[in-house]
């Protein structure tokens, strides 16, 4: 295993274990619960139990209604709650529950509690409220604020309907049950739902046996949505249905409406502050929490907590993965989107388990996928950082910008030292450029070559070629170092071409600067050598050594001989391939090798007009070749409008091998 890969294992454990231990020390809570909400009104929708549950809710336009229609101040007189309770025992609700405590004797006096009392009793399927009180337990209380007589011996059972929220105020969980008094209290909507089913608070432990609960009692309740999922009365229309009914007259609300469902009465009117806030609406009706639960129950589709050890395994191979990759992924336009993906990931699978029902924690995957990508990339730029560093100063000089950015994206891709590659070399030099320099002034000099070989270099780094020296007015550079490409002998000769371009359209310009035109002599060989920085450890040169380079140079100087300006190898000629205009000039012996080697004039591109004058020199070359040296001269030399064939005319001593002696 690779180093880099070995780090960024480790980053991701680091990670994976800091967010799981603020997970578990409770400092991502304000973060889950934002998700929370996310998921709840994304992915909430009504249950067939849904249909089963009516509200009826005392509402302002009730109040309203209440005070305009017949001077009813609040609070209502409590036999003005004994409409309600027969309508929906006329109406055959199976029951019929009341989020509202009676706590206190009626201020309207003894008759007023003995008239809503009667009606309860009337009911026979009533739930009444208690309000239990709690301390630092929530599963069993401390306390309790219990219903006036009336109330409490009327009714079927008697349920809590107070509620412990989450640290930020919202109800996201509820118990179904608490202990009081070594007395199992079923909250609001357990108890309709134990009384639809002909059950009393003794079956308490039997009916919730499937219910996931937590340690502390709390079950996550399953919100469908807001209370519009719910069919709604409010109360003022109910009463008036009651009382039409009896006075034999067309009610507002059928009665039908109501039959065979469980029906919960609570407050929604804001000053009777009865306002809870859940993950579905910022503030709604405190009966929506009892809804909920009882719908819960009725349907069975309960959210049950992920296991512990799933969500610390899922965080783990998360973190380790997003560690990985924060070291393997260099570049920042890759490594953003993937920070983003492995970010989603935990969020993605927090939505798609909901629908199941398992509530997965997304936070502690998210701020591990952070860390872990965040750790790598931090490591990568303090680990890495002075590798890249070493890099762009030791190249900086002699490769492109672009060569540079790809080696800092990828630095294994160059291998620092000696190294055997197969490269295309060129050499460049001016022709009589030591009679050029006797002959201007050292500032005009300067200049002159400064913008030759700034010309020169533009084009050869464009072409993704390596500078490896200057040596006066000579170039050296080379292609295939430090980083591959498979086509180098194509860019070399293109690179000369441009050059000798270059030189052409600035001619003029040259001329008036130095009173003579400039003339380059290029040549290239392609060939094994060894690359590398070579030199002390205080100073080196990235630069080529080997038999290869000294043929380029070799034939950079056969140019004088043979009256040309570009001339490659025939490996280079082979290796470039389709797309050059280029002749054959014969075998050359230069100085230092025995063997000869075939040798070609590069003039131009593949699609610049052959010369006509070629044809001859082809002629001429073919005789030489077959050993009528004779003939061959004279062809050479009537070829007067090519100079090469006049340079040949004058060099040959023995058949088929041009013989230079010189540099």
């Amino acid at each position: 295993m690779k180093s880099s890969h070995a780090h960024g294992l480790l980053i991701g454990l680091a990670a994976g274990i800091l967010g799981l231990g603020l997970w578990f020390g409770h400092a991502l809570d304000g973060m889950e619960n934002i998700t929370w909400t996310w998921r709840v009104r994304a992915l909430a929708r009504p249950a067939a139990a849904t249909d089963r549950i009516v509200l009826i809710l005392l509402d302002q336009p009730s109040l309203d209604w209440g005070e305009r229609e017949n001077g009813l101040p609040w609070p209502w007189p409590r036999e003005v709650y004994a409409p309600i309770v027969d309508f929906c025992l006329r109406a055959g609700a199976s029951v019929t529950a009341f989020d509202v405590l009676f706590t206190e004797p009626s201020a309207y006096g003894v008759a007023d509690d003995q008239a809503l009392g009667e009606a309860i009793a009337r009911n026979g399927a009533f739930v009444g409220a208690r309000f239990l009180k709690f301390g630092h337990k929530t599963g069993e209380a401390s306390g309790c604020d219990e219903p006036i007589p009336e109330v409490a011996a009327a009714a079927r059972m008697l349920a809590n309907v107070s509620a412990v929220p989450d640290p930020d105020g919202v109800f996201r969980r509820a118990a179904p049950a608490y202990r009081w008094r070594q007395e199992d209290v079923p909250a609001l909507g357990t108890a309709a739902w134990l009384v639809d089913r002909g059950l009393d608070a003794t079956a308490l432990d039997s009916a919730l046996a499937d219910v996931p609960l937590a340690s502390d009692g709390t079950m996550l309740l399953r919100y469908r949505g807001s209370a519009a999922i719910y069919r709604t009365f409010n109360a003022a229309e109910i009463i008036q249905s009651e009382l039409r009914i009896e006075a034999g007259e067309e009610p507002a609300v059928d009665p039908q409406a109501l039959a065979g469902k469980i029906v919960l009465f609570g407050f929604s009117a804001p000053g009777l502050l009865d306002q809870r806030p859940t993950p579905i609406d910022r503030v709604g009706p405190g009966v929506m929490i009892h809804a909920t639960m009882l719908d819960n129950l009725l349907q069975g589709d309960f959210l049950r907590p992920a296991s512990v050890a799933g969500v610390v395994a899922g965080c783990l191979i998360l973190a380790l993965l997003s560690g990985w990759l924060g070291v393997t992924v260099h570049r920042p336009f890759l490594l953003v989107p993937v920070a983003v993906i492995l970010m989603l990931l935990p969020v993605a699978v927090g939505f798609a388990l909901y629908g199941p029902g398992f509530w997965w924690p997304v936070t502690p995957g998210m701020v591990s996928a952070a860390a872990a990508v965040f750790g790598g990339a931090v490591r990568n730029y303090t680990v890495e950082g002075r590798q890249k560093r070493f890099i762009r100063q030791a190249f900086r000089h002699y490769l492109s910008p672009a060569v540079i950015a790809r080696i800092m994206d990828d630095p294994g891709a160059l291998k620092l030292g000696g190294e055997r590659r197969c490269l295309t070399i060129m050499f460049s030099d001016l022709a009589g450029f030591t009679s050029l320099s006797e002959g201007l002034e050292p500032e005009a000099l300067t200049a002159l070559l400064n913008d030759y070989l700034t010309d020169m270099t533009d084009i050869i780094l464009d072409e993704g070629g390596t500078l490896d020296k200057y040596e006066g007015d000579a170039i050296m550079a080379f292609w295939n170092a430090p980083l591959d490409q498979p086509d180098h002998a194509a860019r070399a000769c293109r690179a000369a071409v441009r050059c000798q371009r270059r030189l052409a359209a600035r001619a003029e310009e040259f001329r008036s600067r130095c009173g003579r035109p400039l003339h380059a002599r290029i040549g290239i060989h392609t060939g094994e050598v060894i690359v590398g920085n070579m030199g002390s450890r205080q100073r080196f040169d990235y630069t080529v050594l080997g038999d290869a380079a000294n043929l380029a140079s070799r034939l950079e100087g056969a140019n004088k001989a043979f009256g040309t300006a570009v001339m490659i190898s025939e490996a280079t000629c082979t290796a470039a391939g389709e797309g050059f205009l280029v002749r054959p000039l014969g075998r050359v012996r230069v100085v230092g090798r025995r063997e000869p080697v075939p040798v070609f004039e590069l003039a131009g591109m593949g699609d610049d007009p052959r010369p006509d004058s070629w044809a001859a020199f082809a002629a001429a070359l073919a005789a030489w070749n077959a050993g009528e040296l004779a003939r061959a001269r004279d062809l050479f030399a009537a070829a007067v409008d090519d100079p090469a064939a006049r340079h040949c005319a004058g060099m040959i001593e023995e058949p088929g091998v041009w013989i230079l002696d010189g540099k």
